[in-house]
């Protein structure tokens, strides 16, 4: 079964086309694997992490975000926002040019303009396409192309992390000559703007990208992006297997590390075993998620406030990174929002107090008599961080009962409100802090919404209603901080930790960066014929 895979890892030395004839120089082609599959190219899907790696390779929208987690320019080369924070208006590059494709004639492609956006947003939204992404159209108004460069958006209401939202790979640019009989023919050959261009899919075995020779980037000495001629992808199913052949030098990369090699790889610190360090680097990215405990409130044995409070102070975070993660995350010392997100405060949350925690447990106590041991409901992924909870809170005197479910039931359970407490963990669709704030708004309650803990506070869903109408991000972190800190005193939760991404990559590649948001972008990437020793 492996041998099947091995052989397409080392396929892409020369590919062909009707048209060109072309060795590949290895040096140029940069090679991953996803374990988890790619399941589409086209990005109205671009849901899963796989599928949105690929098509921020192939794609563009009108903005994009850097790693710096900043709205920057790209079809878009810029916009006006009017003083309601309702309309935006886009101005376009005139020098985009989608991949080639003989339905757009003899010259083969053509310039990207207004009306092609408009084509898109509509297949977007559109419910009989099937894509994942037509909730991002939920509060637009209205869209027009203006001109051929100008490009109008209007919202129903303001909304200030709408660029952030239309920077994803749902919002992508498609040419409307390729569905001019149904799909079949961007499915059989997918095209867009982007750095790289489609050559290869067999699904499940591999996938194979070239370099677009009409990329409209370039680099700060004139030099047209991207570096690499080629990008192949590889779906060994297990990631154990995809660890193997990174060290054989067979793939360039992997994100995050198997559980299973963990003490092999990585020191009891985190970091990267001397043993690899000859051929491997380490980097360690902050990645917009948080993993939590939640409560759920709005039932007649909900866990009291003070007893929510005590487990905030009595969870040593830092010693689960340590002991339990090899130091792969960062310890939640503020509250719902991460680290690297505008509304971030440390001071949002509960900083380790054994002898508080203690002090209100006996409080409870007193009120109670004995307490009834709290249900931790978690899937077999995190029992151990769970179990470690469990024991830390028994020697505070807080009986917790770890309980292990499916994955399924894991999902029911939490939008129902059958569990009392649970483990969970929020990745940011889109860099903006309200993307985390909306699971404490009263309008979200879960199962319509995300706000699985039920909790409500008038103040809190009129801060998160103001913060709408405020343009500027540090005034807009203002009310964020508010928000995090008002919805904290309540202790709905208990942030464990934020997350982190860990990138292995081998010795000579250069210029790798991945964003909070982990887009893979290779448009600078190159790879060093000679290794540095």
């Amino acid at each position: 079964m492996m041998s099947k895979y091995f052989g397409y890892i080392l396929l892409v030395a020369t590919i062909f086309s009707c048209k060109e004839n072309t060795v590949i120089d290895q040096s140029k082609v940069f090679k991953l694997n996803r374990y988890d599959n790619i399941s589409s190219l086209d990005p109205i899907n671009a849901r899963t992490q796989a599928n949105t790696w690929a098509c921020n390779l192939i794609y563009n929208s009108l903005v994009s975000i850097n790693d710096d987690l900043e709205i920057v320019p790209d079809i878009a080369r810029s916009w006006d926002i009017s003083p309601d924070g309702k309309s935006y208006t886009f101005h376009l590059r005139k020098d985009v040019y989608f991949h080639k494709h003989p339905l757009f004639g003899k010259d083969s492609t053509r310039t990207v303009n207004a009306s092609d956006f408009e084509f898109s947003f509509n297949r977007l939204k559109d419910p009989n396409a099937g894509g994942a992404g037509g909730w991002i159209m939920n509060n637009i108004e209205h869209y027009k192309a203006t001109n051929d460069s100008t490009f109008n958006i209007t919202l129903k209401s303001a909304f200030p992390p709408f660029l952030g939202l239309i920077s994803m790979k749902y919002a992508s640019v498609l040419p409307k000559e390729l569905f001019q009989k149904g799909n079949q023919a961007f499915i059989d050959h997918p095209i867009g703007t982007g750095p790289f261009q489609y050559k290869l899919w067999e699904d499940n075995v591999k996938l194979v990208l070239r370099k677009n020779p009409n990329y409209f980037e370039f680099d700060e000495k004139g030099t047209r992006l991207p570096y690499l001629e080629a990008v192949n992808f590889t779906f060994l199913p297990e990631k154990n297997s995809e660890f193997l052949e990174l060290i054989k030098g067979n793939i360039d990369m992997m994100a995050d590390l198997d559980p299973s090699y963990k003490d092999e790889v990585l020191t009891p610190l985190g970091e990267l075993n001397p043993d690899y360090s000859t051929i491997l680097n380490l980097q360690k990215i902050p990645y917009l998620s948080t993993v939590y405990l939640s409560f759920y409130l709005d039932r007649a044995d909900a866990v009291p406030l003070s007893l929510r409070q005590a487990m905030n102070y009595g969870i040593d975070k830092e010693k689960i990174i340590k002991y339990l993660m090899k130091g792969q995350a960062f310890a939640a010392d503020g509250g719902f929002i991460p680290k690297g997100l505008p509304g971030y405060s440390p001071e949002s949350g509960y900083p380790y107090n054994p002898s508080k925690a203690r002090a209100l447990i006996k409080e409870e106590q007193k009120k109670q008599g004995k307490l009834t041991p709290i249900e931790l409901t978690t899937v077999q992924e995190y029992v151990d961080v769970c179990e470690y909870i469990a024991a830390e809170m028994a020697k505070l005197g807080l009986p917790i009962q770890v309980n292990v479910v499916p994955g399924p039931t894991m999902r029911d359970g939490k939008s129902t409100g059958k569990f009392n407490l649970f483990r969970a963990n929020w990745g940011a669709d889109y860099p903006d802090a309200e993307n985390f704030l909306s699971l404490f708004y009263s309008h979200n309650f879960a199962p319509e919404g995300p706000n699985y803990s039920h909790y409500t506070h008038t103040g809190f869903d009129k801060l998160y209603e103001s913060a709408f109408k405020i343009q500027n991000t540090t005034e807009r972190a203002a009310y964020y901080q508010q928000m995090d800190a008002l919805m904290m005193k309540q202790a709905p939760i208990i942030p464990l930790f934020y997350d982190q991404t860990t990138l292995f990559l081998n010795k000579n590649i250069r210029n790798f960066s991945m964003s909070p948001i982990k887009l893979l972008n290779l448009t600078r990437v190159y790879k060093e014929t000679q290794p540095q020793s």
